[in-house]
């Protein structure tokens, strides 16, 4: 399976040609919407809000129920939306917010494919608390980005895994960058440990964590010299963020890495077996007082000596966190990951700030804010109902969740399985671990493009390749619509397929189309239910699977080359 996979690209060019000029142009009615000169997306629809953070009292079923988990989860199994749809809104909610039990670490599954085995972790072994190795931590990192992808893969149906990535685009680090495989998975599993917990903690547990203290240059940072990065990062970007309400000051950038000056890493802990751990140097630290600006209501953190210096790191979390810019900025970019990339007035004012008035009054416990927003009648207003391009993890993931790809069992086949999910991310623009930036990924972010950044003549060919890949290779088809509710019914097996696929209705012509394509130019529907039934009679039949097989392969390609196939 991994083989294929590898060489995917090169067996399904034949199947590209002469669908090509049919995705550019769907790619033009889609991606290529306008864009005036506000900044603000035109033309796929016309967008208006109305509702806000009141709760959604309107009808629920499979278009309401699949647009909660296309948001929450990576893609949407049967199973899950047949669950959904059968429990209430409130229900479906609560249970999304579980979260999910410890995960297992990963594992050493790279012994048979390296030129030496790992001499301190056997085959099946975590390496999460094993010595540094220079020789091995590219295969640690990437049996790491296996782990991850493995983990959202045979998720549960919750939020979680989702929402630990979000963190990670938050609050990013680099992967490769820091090349320590072992620190990296403590900095990841923080995040996940935390999700859907407090952000205040996450904020604390980051401010120290080995991998940040190296990524944004804490480890550099002492009273001679105090180093700006990680104090600048997290008011512009963890806490406070860039709007008209932040309002710290250069000054505030400074002070606050002096309050930070001391904390570094116990390198013989990364170095030797177990986790890595930071520590507070005391010779390293500012003991003078720090004054900030009228945004901080000119509050002085008194220098302090000794271990009792890393004290002021608290005082400093605090003091950001007092401002209400702080919740409002952090409901924004959850509101952009979840719900839409843009705030509109509507949306800033009756949506965010009773948002910001929950975190704060929660004590910034970030459940009680999802809640709310996943129960919202603004989260199912129609606007927002594929509403947005799918991020590369969105499309692929969606792709091997909704087709029930298993994740193979054997080590070496997880690690290669692993290892060619991740670069396929990667060439389609979003490589786990190694978000482009302290930013995250741009289209979580950048204005105006925001989402249309997943999308160009490179990319949407190669989202292409992958699905008919996926479609003429590794599915079997067969068997995967045998486990919808009427697969022998031409309508019913394509709304169903449109349930899970696109979450949406899709017109006429478009049913028409695909059912053309099902019957193979026979104009009686009855052609596909007597070719169903003959294979369902006789599964061993040769002549009977092919048939079925064939049309199915022909109407998959077609239907997931819909331009609406792209957006969730």
């Amino acid at each position: 399976m991994a083989d294929q996979l590898k060489s995917f690209q090169d067996q399904i060019r034949n199947y590209q040609k002469e669908k090509l000029e049919e995705l550019r142009r769907c790619k033009k009615i889609v991606f290529e919407r306008p864009i005036d000169t506000s900044g603000k997306k035109t033309g796929h629809p016309a967008r208006s809000t109305t509702k806000g953070l009141e709760p959604y009292t309107g009808l629920w079923d499979e278009p309401q129920a699949a647009h909660l988990l296309k948001r929450t989860l990576f893609g949407v199994k049967q199973s899950e939306l047949s669950h959904f749809t059968s429990i209430p809104l409130n229900e479906a909610v609560n249970e999304i917010l579980d979260q999910e039990e410890a995960i297992a670490p990963p594992v050493n599954n790279y012994n048979e494919l390296i030129e030496s085995p790992d001499p301190d972790v056997p085959a099946g072994g975590t390496w999460t608390t094993a010595p540094y190795n220079l020789d091995i931590e590219y295969a640690r990192l990437i049996s790491l980005k296996g782990w991850i992808i493995n983990n959202m893969m045979t998720q549960k149906a919750s939020i979680h895994h989702k929402l630990t990535l979000f963190w990670h685009n938050l609050l990013p680090t680099q992967f490769i960058d820091l090349f320590i495989a072992k620190m990296s998975y403590q900095y990841y599993n923080m995040l996940h440990t935390h999700a859907l917990g407090n952000y205040k903690t996450i904020i604390r547990e980051l401010t120290t964590n080995p991998a940040m203290l190296f990524f944004l240059n804490g480890i550099y940072n002492v009273k001679e010299a105090p180093d700006e990065n990680y104090a600048r990062e997290l008011q512009e970007l963890f806490t406070l963020g860039k709007g008209p309400g932040s309002n710290y000051t250069e000054g505030d950038v400074y002070e606050a890495a002096r309050v930070l000056t001391g904390w570094t890493v116990d390198w013989q802990t990364v170095e030797n077996e177990g986790e890595p751990q930071y520590v507070f140097n005391q010779y390293g630290h500012d003991t003078d007082d720090k004054q900030f600006s009228a945004f901080y209501n000119n509050r002085v953190i008194s220098g302090r000596s000794g271990q009792d210096g890393k004290n002021e790191t608290g005082e400093l979390l605090e003091m950001i966190f007092e401002n209400e810019e702080t919740a409002r900025y952090i409901c924004r970019r959850i509101y952009n990951f979840f719900v839409y990339h843009e705030v509109d007035d509507n949306a800033e004012l009756n949506v965010i700030r009773p948002m910001a008035e929950i975190f704060r009054t929660n004590n910034y416990e970030i459940k009680p804010v999802l809640k709310a927003l996943l129960k919202s009648a603004h989260f199912y207003e129609s606007a927002n109902l594929g509403a947005y391009i799918k991020s590369p993890l969105d499309h692929v993931l969606s792709l091997l969740r909704v087709f029930d790809i298993a994740f193979p069992a054997d080590y070496t086949a997880q690690y290669q399985f692993g290892e060619n999910v991740y670069w396929q991310l990667a060439i389609l623009g979003q490589e786990i671990g190694d978000p482009p930036s302290v930013a995250g990924w741009q289209a979580y972010h950048q204005q105006p493009t925001f989402d249309k950044i997943w999308i160009n003549t490179d990319t949407a060919t190669k989202r292409a390749q992958l699905q008919d890949y996926l479609v003429y290779h590794l599915v079997d088809l067969p068997a995967f619509i045998s486990k919808l509710q009427n697969p022998g019914n031409v309508y019913d097996l394509i709304n169903d397929c449109s349930g899970l696929f696109l979450g949406i209705e899709i017109n006429e012509e478009v049913v028409n189309a695909l059912k053309d394509t099902l019957l193979s130019g026979q104009q009686s529907e009855a052609y596909w239910t007597y070719a169903w039934d003959n294979y369902i009679n006789e599964p061993e039949n040769d002549e009977y699977r092919s048939t079925v097989e064939n049309r199915l392969k022909a109407m998959f390609q077609q239907f997931l080359q819909l331009s609406e196939f792209q957006l969730m």
